[in-house]
């Protein structure tokens, strides 16, 4: 960078000042393209990358064109036909190779004549079609006149659009907001971009809207993977800032006598596992810390993440504090209750559980409970955030499946106590360097052990056109007192249509079965998916047909068939999750999938990946070899800005690397006072980021 190059300020303010319009644009254009860039400033005009760009290099002769072409042809006008009836008005063009027809459609005539004058030659650029034999151009993309020395784009990026909304209109928009952008300082490892040989930051933006091929949009591209890597960079960077400054924050210690924990582990049947009594202890040195805990406990289903939130809310309890666990979905919240009930109980520790259904006197109750400290722990759904429930003091939250909850319903639930100690807590398995690199500002514990008597489920795959003797199989199980779950095809993302599926396979069971069928789908009422769960669970039905709303969570333990119809549209993740299901009670499980001829390749990997694996860690290393770390990238965590420049299927692989290069980025320089240390500043707040960029600067 030279030394004239404009300072990080004078960068940032160019980045992030207001986009304007062209001339000539409707006022109201603004409004659409922020809708599509996801905001009107400068940054996220150019941070919009095109879809794909349109090759225009193509000039050639009007006889060697064929149906289907983009060219660019330089040919007279010849004459026009006005429009007549349902007839476009056309334009004959002519070269030495033969005539080409342009047509316009609702076309003003005198405007047109203007356009194309007789006599004089234009080129033009747009897509041949074939018309009663001739070569023609519909409403061609551009005409220019070469005597003016004008030419359409060699390379034309193609955006997305929203109705309204002209391409041409949110092309220009962005290359005048691109112009403004100055060139930044480098925030990499010179070794980083040597190694990749990636263009500067403002360079790269540069090739991405003015491309000089179409390969320079791609996403593989040079140029759009430096961008990624720097937004991703970013996000590391910005992760690992906050952990740091958790660290610090003030909070209280911890620590108990072991008295009421000694009671749980007491009244349990079975030894804890080794990955348990690990957890247990990073959890119980980080709440003697007087900083607040934000640790994540990542266990596979049935690996017994229950005991290590109810001995830490045993900690809390002999410190004389209160625990809340939030669970997303009233049958969540009132499943941990019944698994935790028993567990508490014998330590003499109080709980109830509070959701939206809880009205009037009871919920009254609870509350005043809660609020003198005579609870000890309350179990419950967004009901918990309402402003008028209080705690007494709050020492420990646990939160279910957090990527349920945004960071915002996290920030309320930690205001209602003094700085309380965080335990979240994930029954998806992913790979530890993914997890580390996802979950940056977190601490983990992982339970990689299954719990001592657990029976692994068995699992078949069968082609759809065996359906008739799984039906079969599960009538017998009937006979025995046992219950199936039967899953319902994902038809497409449409919920309409997966809808109609489940209900068309319900209706066709409880033909077949008459009595004690049962259906679950999330348009239901709680209240109504409640009560039919509740039949299933007391064994007033033995079927329940459902959607994948049964995945997480649901506990009924004389449930030993699982039926995943067209399993082969099933992430490997959601299959485990849903086998997880079963098999939870003293009676071998067993799990079905199903899959709709023909199958294939990639889909029968997975499929006997998902039979020959019940260890959710393994699974998900499986997963992450046969899709990469995009998938798992792709489902965005809640608290974080969606991506702008990085495609999870093409950039998965840059996570490790930039978290790794963001670690040791804030290692070596945590205030970032350090020239380097102020460009990545700078990329923090580019990348929407602001606020880690401030953690640094309150050290």
């Amino acid at each position: 960078m030279s030394d004239t190059a404009p300072s990080p300020t004078a960068i940032e303010n160019a980045l992030l000042s207001q986009a304007r319009l062209p001339k000539g644009a409707r006022k109201d254009a603004m409004a659409l393209i922020a809708k599509v860039a996801g905001g009107d400033l400068v940054r996220d005009l150019v941070f919009l990358p095109p879809n794909a760009a349109i090759d225009r290099r193509l000039r050639v002769p009007i006889a060697e064109t064929d149906d289907g072409d983009i060219a660019t042809i330089e040919a007279e006008i010849d004459g026009h036909m006005a429009a007549y009836k349902n007839l476009p008005h056309r334009i004959r063009l002519r070269d030495e190779t033969g005539f080409l027809t342009v047509a316009y459609f609702r076309g003003n005539e005198e405007m047109l004549k203007r356009m194309w004058p007789v006599g004089q030659t234009r080129l033009v650029s747009g897509k041949i079609g074939m018309y009663d034999g001739m070569r023609q151009m519909l409403h061609p993309d551009h005409v220019v006149d070469p005597a003016k020395g004008e030419a359409p784009p060699a390379v034309e990026p193609v955006y997305p659009l929203t109705q309204g909304l002209p391409g041409r209109t949110l092309a220009r928009t962005i290359l005048a907001a691109l112009d403004t952008v100055p060139e930044a300082p480098e925030w990499l490892e010179a070794t980083t971009v040597k190694a990749h040989d990636w263009p500067d930051f403002r360079t790269a933006l540069e090739h991405l809207h003015r491309p000089t091929a179409p390969e320079d949009v791609a996403p593989e591209s040079a140029f759009r993977t430096r961008l990624a890597y720097d937004e991703l960079f970013a996000r590391q960077c910005a992760l690992r800032l906050r952990r740091q400054h958790r660290r610090k924050e003030p909070g209280r210690a911890v620590t108990g006598d072991g008295a009421l924990a000694g009671k749980i582990i007491d009244s349990l049947p079975f030894a804890q596992t080794g990955a348990q009594l690990r957890s247990i202890k990073e959890v119980y040195a980080d709440m003697a810390e007087p900083a607040p805990m934000l640790r994540l406990l990542q266990g596979d289903v049935g690996s017994g993440k229950t005991l290590v939130a109810a001995l830490a809310m045993a900690r809390a309890a002999e410190a004389g504090l209160q625990s809340a666990l939030m669970a997303p979905t009233d049958l969540l919240a009132r499943q941990h209750g019944a698994t935790l009930a028993p567990l508490l109980e014998a330590a003499g520790i109080t709980m109830a559980v509070l959701t939206g259904r809880d009205k009037g006197k009871d919920r009254k109750a609870i509350l005043e409970r809660m609020a003198s400290g005579a609870l000890h722990v309350v179990i419950g759904t967004h009901a918990l955030f309402q402003d008028d429930v209080t705690f007494n003091d709050l020492g420990l939250i646990v939160i279910d499946e957090q990527h349920r909850f945004g960071v915002s319903d996290r920030m309320r639930m930690v205001s209602k106590g003094f700085a309380p100690h965080v335990l979240v807590m994930s029954a998806t398995p992913i790979p530890r360097t993914l997890a580390l690199s996802i979950h940056g500002d977190m601490d983990l514990s992982v339970l990689d052990e299954k719990p001592p008597g657990r029976q692994p489920i068995k699992t078949a795959t069968m082609p759809t056109t065996r359906m008739s003797e799984v039906i079969e199989a599960i009538g017998d199980a009937a006979k025995r007192g046992e219950r199936a779950y039967w899953v319902a095809p994902l038809i497409e993302e449409s919920e309409a249509i997966d809808l109609a599926a489940v209900e068309d396979r319900h209706k066709e069971l409880a033909t077949y079965f008459g009595k004690g069928v049962e259906i679950v789908h999330g348009r239901m009422t709680p209240t109504a998916r409640e009560a039919a769960m509740e039949r299933f669970r007391t064994g007033e039905s033995f079927l329940l047909v459902a959607t994948t709303v049964i995945e997480v969570g649901v506990n009924v333990p004389e449930a030993t068939i699982m039926v995943i119809e067209h399993a082969e549209r099933f992430g490997l993740a959601q299959l485990h999750q849903l086998r997880g299901r079963v098999g939870r009670g003293d009676k071998q499980g067993s799990c079905v999938l199903l899959w709709k001829p023909p199958l294939g390749e990639a889909a029968k990997e997975r499929l006997d990946a998902i039979r020959r694996n019940d260890d959710g860690f393994a699974i998900a290393e499986i997963d992450f070899r046969l899709r990469g770390a995009g998938d798992m990238l792709g489902t965005q965590q809640s608290g974080l800005p969606p991506f702008r420049l990085v495609s999870p299927e093409a950039h998965g692989d840059l996570l490790g690397p930039a978290d790794k290069e963001a670690r040791l980025a804030i290692e070596r320089d945590p205030e970032l006072a350090t020239p380097r240390g102020q460009a990545i500043r700078l990329a923090l707040k580019l990348f929407g980021y602001a606020e880690a960029a401030e953690l640094a600067r309150s050290g």
